[in-house]
């Protein structure tokens, strides 16, 4: 009797100590954030293992645990859930079976996260093909009222779909609205104030992030810890020095969101990122490096930002360009929110700030597209 109590008080120690983090007083719902937290990181484990193994790649882990290929498509008497190819593209199609015969209908072009990791990333060829008026007339689709909208590393996309879009005189219809939650837009600063103050929320650790962005760009792993030290964009890199008033968040960031912290500039780095990694200064995959005139063509915008997350100072600095060039902004900020939480609106997690967030993100949508 004695040996079983100790080794179950030994086994709920252990569990706590797996599952507890500390974690800011203001973030929403702690303890669950907690499970949810241990229960990813368990995943990323697993793949960690099965890429030292050699059973598989770290990434395909991910892709398979939460991919939507293991979730088939569920349809009720409002909605038609099919899935199709657009573009060549695979894709999952929402259609609203209301409305009367031949009514037109708002279209959203969304992109979901997880890092780059999940699903097709032929983003641009799937919209421009949606875009093209016979398309939209054949799923019902008002040309003159068409979203374009992402989560995460879907943020990111959108918002570089909605610059190329705008710049393409060979696509006619545009996207009316643009609406980016929780966006990661640039891989220059890794020591933003939200970086800083971030660094060990869950669930979007700032290494992870910076492993994310070199799987994305298909780079070397050995250069996280160079790109965690902002190393990659030292004051001797003039490679970069053209860009950086675009993440220059000293200037770009309200002062709410600047007080206590410092940029962290290193004298001396090295030239191995940049040169190996032309996309960290690509716009096409880091929109927040656009210049002005491109930012100034692109449809109005929601961007959902929140307090706990690395990603929150990506999305502000974004905010503050696109105002700059005169595109009208909507910034919704979550003082309570975490990566991902829009996410865990749903069933088992039901998140408060969730279902919050769903709410802001349908409301805005509805109003102005």
């Amino acid at each position: 009797m004695k040996v079983a109590f100790a080794l179950a008080v030994s086994l709920v120690a252990v569990t706590a100590y797996y599952f507890y983090i500390p974690l800011p007083s203001t973030i929403s719902e702690p303890w669950k954030l907690m499970l949810l937290d241990g229960i990813f990181r368990g995943i990323v484990h697993v793949g960690k293992l099965a890429h030292w193994l050699g059973i598989c790649h770290f990434i395909r882990v991910l892709d398979y645990t939460v991919t939507l290929d293991t979730l088939g498509p569920v349809t009720n008497e409002n909605l038609r859930v099919t899935d199709t190819a657009v573009g060549g593209v695979n894709v999952r199609l929402y259609e609203w079976t209301g409305g009367a015969e031949g009514e037109l209908k708002r279209g959203v072009v969304f992109f979901h996260g997880g890092g780059w990791a999940l699903g097709s990333a032929n983003a641009v060829r799937a919209s421009k093909h949606f875009l093209q008026p016979e398309v939209l007339a054949q799923f019902s689709v008002d040309p003159e009222r068409v979203a374009v909208s992402g989560d995460s590393a879907g943020g990111n996309l959108a918002a570089a779909v909605a610059q190329q879009v705008a710049m393409d005189s060979n696509v006619p219809v545009k996207f009316k609205v643009q609406s980016l939650i929780y966006p990661a837009l640039q891989a220059l600063d890794f020591n933003t104030p939200s970086y800083q103050q971030n660094q060990n929320v869950p669930i979007l650790y700032r290494v992870l992030m910076v492993r994310f962005w070199l799987e994305y760009l298909n780079a070397d792993l050995s250069l996280i810890d160079p790109l965690l030290i902002n190393n990659h964009t030292a004051l001797d890199q003039s490679t970069v020095d053209p860009h950086r008033p675009k993440v220059d968040w000293a200037s770009l960031l309200p002062a709410e969101f600047r007080e206590g912290y410092e940029p962290v500039l290193q004298a001396l780095g090295t030239s191995r990122p940049v040169e190996e990694i032309p996309g960290l200064l690509d716009v096409r995959a880091a929109p927040l490096l656009a210049e002005r005139d491109v930012l100034s063509r692109t449809p109005r915008a929601f961007i959902l930002t929140c307090e706990h997350d690395v990603l929150r100072d990506d999305g502000l600095m974004y905010g503050s360009r696109l105002e700059e060039a005169g595109v009208d902004v909507t910034i919704d900020h979550h003082g309570d929110g975490f990566h991902g939480c829009l996410t865990f609106a749903f069933w088992p997690t039901h998140f408060k700030v969730g279902k919050r967030t769903l709410t802001n993100y349908i409301s805005w949508l509805d109003q102005n597209l």
